[in-house]
């Protein structure tokens, strides 16, 4: 209770959602085109899929990243003019809250260039920013080539055209049909089945071909289900592999008929897979056409598997109870504000007066808190339209965005601590008011918007912390339970009171006592802000915020807040006092004992309670604290040679990890030890709560320091990759080029693993496959042993 009293004070990030989809909505296509000797077109071409939109070049305010282009090489062109782009749409984009111009389905950018007759190259990069109606991507960016071939001059020879225009018309080839089925097996496995059969004369290649060839060989893409583990890879019956007299190579293919199978374990039901598998289909004499998408979907609705070592089993439900916990007791300590508390009595009197009955005045005070809930979540909802779980979980690494929400949050404090105040325009405040003297429910709808906007200088501060903390940290429904649980706390005393008019008199007075609330708030709220500085420094591995730092800032933060709880500081809107209450002493009393637990932490101490939001241990100016020695050797494995193993003052606890996989994978197969692979990140709060609140059992230590090799990569670190490794790598069909050691790291978890969340943890072996299933966020310690134990086990087998 004490652990979840503190963190709902701190508005502190709860539970991380484990897996997401990776999208890829955006299919680029370049081309050239000839227009005189002297003049060329470089046509960028979009294909978009359905539900998503692309931004135009030209964006005002503060909106999205719009779409550009920069030319790196020219050869021998030059530029004519600016890109030139399509009509688009023009309208009012619900994300962002301006007018905007996008493109839907498809988008054509023209640049014009002035050229030689003689062939020459156009290199560079486009940059682009994709959002549909639940989600905005992070900007992507794109590299290009225009190879501009030679002017010829062509002489233009009439074409006759066929007597029978049906002649001229291509034959569409469809030579097979699929079937997708799916039958149980008991315990919550299921086997997928994906039957093609072929028409005779044509036959499909195998899901294994050589590197070389150019053919699309057949594959499967899941969409990444939490809910669903795939058990294996997709098995393939016994191909015909032989020698092709037209290709000149040994290839496998199948004819007639051809069963692709797939074990899946459902783990909770009912749930569906999706994905798309890809084919080439060739005939005997040659023709090939050309490689084809075809998406798949599974309905599994039995029984689910009994027994899971699956750390992610419960975290969607323990992320939304908490942030709904979270949202309550926020909408608890906004009644307690100088812009809500004294509306109480005031509305309740109204209702209970104006009405002819008690049960009209009860019935419509019940109806005004109803659309207080509904105002409130209709916000939680537009925040989950603006941002879906998978951008914001790639935004929370960036530091542009930590930065912002640093200065938001500093805003918002110094607004509570009484220098300003954040009011919206009193126009809407005036029309609204103007509404509610309607009467009737809309009258009473109006009575309740009139309040949100009313006090919003007081919960403005409290929504924005609760809104972002809970996009970030609840996934797509974090917003909507947020606001729901902090509305329900607003709207619940209009209820009560109405039903029992009796207890306004003892409600306490309004006062003083009111801003003290609002400067409490102030100082939490700056305390939080802090934490996106440190997730900013993480990320670029600045070294400016280090732990100690950070827990000294806090102290002093808190200190404040103690002294300004026993009276011994004031601001300027606060009232004189002659005594202390007995809530604001024990109020004050708590802050000084936590402000005293926090010292220790200096010295190294591990501070469970708010692990998280400190910056880890190893990230500090002595990794044992002040007076501690720079380095400790103490508890290092050490190899053969008597080397220290890894690189222990940069890893937690001092474990012997290392930061580079290869290195690791060679360590792992010289020590016979399995591999524990932990995909996180400098700015990952739940990365930070796994290692310091699991991690820390000694029955944990001991398993990642004497039976595995535990290789960490962070998938944000910003290190510039050698020259010679920043090369280009496939990602679906689209072409990314690695340039820091996190987009290494990022693009192997996507590909392997298909997922791009943290933490995420993976047992493999020597040939460097996947032992047992992963585990995500769970602070279950037993469980975590358990998944340690069975994947040691699995190994040994």
């Amino acid at each position: 209770m004490f652990r979840i009293f503190l963190s709902v004070l701190l508005t502190a990030s709860l539970f991380t959602s484990a897996f997401s989809q990776i999208y890829d909505p955006v299919k680029w296509a370049f081309s050239t085109e000839r227009i005189s000797e002297t003049e060329a077109n470089l046509i960028f071409e979009a294909k978009i899929e359905t539900g998503w939109h692309l931004y135009s070049q030209k964006i005002e305010g503060d909106g999205p990243i719009p779409t550009s282009f920069t030319f790196q090489e020219l050869g021998s062109a030059k530029l004519k003019g600016a890109v030139s782009e399509g009509k688009g749409h023009r309208e009012m984009d619900p994300n962002f809250g301006i007018e905007l111009k996008y493109f839907e389905n498809k988008a054509r950018f023209v640049q014009k260039a002035t050229v030689t007759t003689a062939a020459t190259t156009v290199k560079g990069e486009l940059e682009f920013m994709v959002c549909n109606n639940e989600r905005c991507l992070p900007p992507d960016y794109l590299p290009f080539e225009f190879k501009v071939p030679k002017f010829e001059k062509t002489e233009v020879v009439p074409v006759e055209e066929p007597a029978d225009q049906s002649e001229a018309e291509p034959e569409i080839h469809n030579p097979s049909k699929w079937n997708f089925s799916s039958k149980e097996l008991g315990n919550g496995e299921y086997e997928l089945s994906f039957t093609a059969t072929i028409e005779e004369g044509w036959h499909m290649y195998s899901m294994k071909l050589p590197e070389e060839m150019s053919l699309t060989q057949t594959s499967f893409k899941f969409i990444s289900n939490p809910e669903i583990e795939l058990m294996a890879e997709v098995v393939e019956p016994t191909p015909v592999t032989e020698l092709d007299s037209i290709l000149g190579m040994t290839l496998s293919y199948f004819e007639h008929e051809v069963v692709f199978r797939q074990k899946v374990r459902l783990l909770s039901s009912p749930s569906s897979l999706k994905g798309a598998l890809e084919f080439t289909l060739c005939n005997d004499e040659g023709f090939c056409l050309p490689p084809e998408q075809l998406d798949f979907s599974f309905e599994l609705s039995g029984a689910v598997a009994s027994t899971t070592t699956s750390n992610s089993e419960s975290g969607f439900d323990k992320s939304w109870i908490g942030i709904f916990i979270a949202g309550f007791l926020g909408g608890l300590l906004a009644l307690l504000t100088p812009c809500v508390f004294p509306m109480i009595p005031l509305t309740v009197s109204f209702f209970t007066k104006q009405s002819k009955t008690r049960a009209k005045g009860i019935t419509n005070a019940l109806i005004y808190g109803a659309f207080i809930v509904f105002i409130y979540v209709i916000l939680g909802f537009a925040v989950t339209v603006l941002f879906g779980a998978d951008a914001l979980n790639a935004l929370s690494t960036n530091v542009w965005f930590n930065l912002f929400f640093f200065v938001l949050l500093v805003v918002f404090a110094i607004s509570f601590l009484g220098a300003f105040e954040i009011t919206l325009p009193s126009s809407w405040v005036n029309k609204a008011d103007q509404q509610s003297d309607k009467g009737g429910l809309l009258g009473i709808f109006f009575m309740a918007f009139t309040l949100s906007l009313v006090s919003f200088s007081c919960t403005g501060p409290i929504i924005g912390t609760l809104l972002v903390e809970a996009a970030v940290n609840g996934g797509v429904l974090g917003p909507i339970m947020g606001m729901t649980g902090f509305s329900l706390a607003l709207a619940l005393p209009f209820g009560l009171f109405a039903a029992f008019p009796g207890w306004l008199n003892s409600m306490p007075k309004s006062g003083g006592w009111l801003n003290s609330v609002k400067v409490v708030l102030g100082l939490l709220e700056l305390a939080l802000a802090l934490k996106f500085l440190s997730n900013a420094d993480l990320v670029v591995q600045a070294g400016l915020l280090s732990r100690e730092l950070f827990l000294a800032i806090w102290i002093g933060i808190f200190s404040t807040l103690a002294l300004y709880l026993f009276g011994f500081i004031k601001f300027p809107h606060d009232s004189p006092i002659s005594n202390i209450s007995i809530p604001r002493y024990f109020f004050g009393l708590f802050v000084l004992v936590f402000t005293i637990y926090l010292i220790p932490g200096l010295w190294g101490a591990p501070l469970k309670i708010i692990s998280g939001f400190p910056p880890p241990n190893f990230y500090s100016e002595s990794p044992n604290g002040f007076g501690g020695s720079a380095t400790s050797t103490s508890n290092a494995v050490l190899s053969t040679d008597g080397n220290v193993v890894g690189d222990p003052e940069h890893c937690p606890h001092g474990l012997p990890c290392f930061h580079d996989y290869e290195e690791g994978l060679a360590y792992a197969k010289e020590s016979g030890k399995p591999i524990m692979l932990d995909f996180t990140g400098w700015a990952c709060v739940n990365c930070r709560k796994m290692e310091e609140q699991v991690w820390s059992d000694p029955r944990v230590l001991k398993r990642l320091r004497e039976d595995y090799v535990l290789i960490s990569l962070y998938v944000d670190e910003k290190t510039e990759l050698p020259l010679e490794d920043q090369i280009e790598v496939q990602i679906g069909d689209k072409t990314k080029k690695l340039r820091t050691v996190g987009n290494r790291w990022s693009y192997m978890q996507a590909e392997r693993f298909k997922t791009n969340s943290q933490p995420y943890y993976v047992v493999l072996d020597h040939n460097e496959k996947q032992l047992g299933e992963p585990a995500a966020y769970d602070p279950d310690i037993e469980k975590y042993v358990n998944w340690l134990d069975a994947g040691l086990e699995a190994f040994k087998k």
